[in-house]
């Protein structure tokens, strides 16, 4: 695609790319995002490498084994049209954050076909871009049916803006029956998540690894079994978290039996796979089959899919574990 579009990458090869993209030491989460800048330009405004990553995605986790996934990402970030300001410094195309969608959509309906695993969407709110959001939140009433299940909030916490419309389109997702999701405490203070859990109503956090910071925060939200999706290779490289695994708040999460999964995060700029975090959390953390077990389980229950389709997803766990389904 690079060499389609004229726009230039660091390396020829892929491997002499990811030398620049992927990154195996700790970095700031500022200097994470700006990774970005060096591979969206090519990606961005281009139907056919929008639609071909949703389905090689689609095959990459068939092959790490698993049956099902929610991938998120901004619709805006990829178009080059009915978008402003246009992003990556892109000349304005006729691709539209709508296209986007139903193009991902289409890449994501290609690969459940051919790989046979379960992949659904979530889209992103920008918090840096609060003028984006009502459409984000069109978008997923628009495409609620057809893979996507969810809308998020996502990119740098500290950013100063007014977030009114980011809280305006949460409120029409609620209004609508729409899955909420936000990032929140990945780097940024406990505030961030009662911000999210409060004001935005999310039903997950994504990171929330602050939350220990505000003890009586904690126990409301494990009372309450909020869902936290951790990421325990992310949260090291970005440094959202101290180096030492033996200290990530994972490990309280696991003493206090909260409900939480695992996740890659973004599995190219990390140069992930699920297997990378599993081999994390067995040598740093004392994992045992069991608790990977409740884990997963634990995921699908809190997952955005529709009840019924949720349920034969439980069933399947329950049966490759061997495990009578609990009531709770």
């Amino acid at each position: 695609f690079s060499r389609k579009r004229g726009i230039p990458l660091p390396g020829s090869t892929v491997e002499e790319l990811l030398e620049h993209v992927s990154y195996k030491t700790p970095l700031t989460l500022t200097k994470f995002l700006e990774k970005f800048n060096i591979y969206m330009p090519v990606i961005a405004g281009d139907r056919e490498a929008v639609r071909r990553i949703a389905y090689e995605l689609v095959e990459t986790k068939a092959k790490e084994g698993m049956a099902y996934m929610e991938v998120r990402y901004s619709p805006h970030l990829l178009a080059n049209c009915k978008v402003e300001p246009i992003p990556w410094g892109q000349e304005e195309g006729d691709l539209t954050p709508d296209e986007v969608v139903s193009l991902v959509n289409q890449g994501l309906q290609d690969g459940e076909r051919d790989f046979h695993i379960k992949a659904r969407s979530i889209l992103c709110c920008m918090r840096h871009m609060p003028s984006w959001s009502p459409e984000v939140v069109e978008l997923c009433k628009k495409y609620r049916n057809n893979s996507v299940v969810a809308i998020d909030l996502a990119g740098d916490e500290c950013v100063k803006v007014d977030s009114s419309e980011h809280r305006k389109a949460y409120e029409e997702a609620e209004r609508c029956g729409i899955h909420r999701t936000v990032h929140a405490g990945e780097a940024g203070p406990p505030a961030m998540i009662k911000e999210a859990v409060y004001l935005l109503k999310a039903e997950r956090i994504g990171h929330g690894y602050h939350v220990l910071e505000d003890p009586e925060l904690y126990k409301e939200l494990l009372k309450r079994k909020m869902h936290f999706e951790v990421c325990p290779w992310s949260s090291y490289l970005t440094g959202a978290c101290l180096p030492d695994f033996r200290k990530h708040p994972l490990t309280q999460f696991k003493k206090d039996q909260a409900n939480y999964s695992i996740n890659t995060d973004d599995p190219l700029i990390f140069n992930s796979t699920i297997d990378k975090d599993y081999g994390i959390l067995k040598e740093y953390m004392g994992f045992t089959e069991e608790e990977f077990k409740r884990v997963n389980i634990n995921a699908a229950r809190s997952s955005f899919l529709p009840e019924q389709e949720k349920q034969e997803l439980l069933n399947t766990l329950y049966e490759a574990y061997g495990m009578v389904p609990s009531a709770s």
